[in-house]
């Protein structure tokens, strides 16, 4: 290892329209013929590895890219293509894991499942399960399904941690430095707030007839090249925002993290204060926004994450004889990417 709230002032994405220029955006590759009909992206000894799968886990990185690169272009699909890769290699290695996991008849808690689930409900759609479910749907993957991919994910984790039981065990030093360095992004980020600053260009203005999306991108692109060079970001949000905040500046205090899209609100929370962010996409238009104040959510203490900081800890230890073992299995598998 994209601002539109959803509501009016920072309307919630939908999908994201062709780009103002010839390059079209991005897919992951897809097979073609009949391959395209089975829906499989790869097999590990006769195991199958869906794109439903696939494209599920990677949706959240491509709604991010495509409202970060409104032109698309060559990085854009770089980062796609890179994306799509690693989340393919990563299923594989689950796969080659979850054979070993089954011969020696592992289980994983039902409750930790649930947990994990939870997490990644607020962490893909701030907690709102409609949404989760309204997204899986669109990948034609049901809660079930979903329940059982997570659960595979974790029990690679647990063979990794079983296999490698001899590693050096964690110490409390290095427990703590981990805590430290990964508690904020263990917090509930739906408690996230932000005060900030926008301009929102819509693709097509009223009050300009002759606007197109390609001028409106020119116009945004000249916005944020302005502000880089030291304009004042109030004057121009009274100058070209078309929202309700253009008269203030286009100044917004406290806005809920619950209120953006997830894909945007990654884009916003993460870098510094101060940074000039965008143009960024949806198929109203375009946002530019500047974070002046960030409020994180609850930061769970040490004692409540412990075990998975420990697990984390031990992962490390682990890696290079982790990595050993995998090309062993990858080098005795059947493996066929469909490409």
């Amino acid at each position: 290892m994209p601002v539109l709230a959803q509501t009016e002032p920072l309307p919630a994405p939908l999908p994201v329209p062709a780009p103002p220029k010839p390059a079209q955006p991005a897919a992951p590759p897809r097979p073609s013929g009949p391959q395209e009909i089975n829906g499989i992206a790869a097999t590990v000894n006769g195991l199958v590895i869906t794109k439903k799968e696939v494209a599920f886990a990677l949706a959240p990185i491509v709604a991010e890219l495509r409202a970060q690169f409104p032109r698309r272009g060559p990085e854009f699909e770089k980062r796609i293509k890179e994306s799509y890769d690693k989340i393919l290699n990563d299923f594989i290695d689950r796969e080659l894991v979850m054979s070993e996991f089954k011969t020696q008849g592992g289980k994983i808690r039902g409750n930790a499942v649930d947990e994990e689930v939870q997490r990644q409900i607020r962490e893909r759609s701030n907690g709102d399960q409609a949404k989760f479910r309204e997204d899986l749907a669109k990948s034609g993957m049901t809660m079930e399904t979903f329940r059982t991919m997570t659960e595979r994910q974790m029990i690679v984790q647990a063979m990794r941690a079983s296999k490698f039981s001899d590693t050096a065990p964690p110490l409390p030093f290095e427990i703590q430095k981990e805590y430290n360095e990964v508690k904020l992004k263990l917090r509930d980020t739906s408690g996230d707030k932000m005060t900030f600053l926008k301009i929102y260009i819509p693709a097509l203005d009223p009050k300009n007839p002759v606007a197109t999306p390609e001028t409106q991108l020119d116009l945004a692109d000249e916005i944020v090249k302005q502000l880089k060079n030291g304009a004042s970001f109030e004057e121009l949000a009274k100058q070209h925002s078309r929202d309700a905040f253009a008269e203030q500046g286009g100044k917004q205090e406290n806005v809920p993290r619950t209120d953006l899209a997830p894909e945007f609100a990654a884009l916003i929370m993460d870098p510094p204060e101060g940074t000039v962010i965008g143009p960024l996409m949806d198929p109203r238009g375009l946002t530019i926004v500047k974070v002046l104040e960030k409020f994180y959510g609850p930061i769970p203490p040490l004692s409540q994450v412990h075990d998975q900081i420990e697990q984390r800890v031990a992962k490390q230890k682990s890696a290079a004889r982790y990595d050993r073992w995998i090309k062993t299995l990858r080098a005795k598998a059947m493996i066929s990417r469909k490409q």
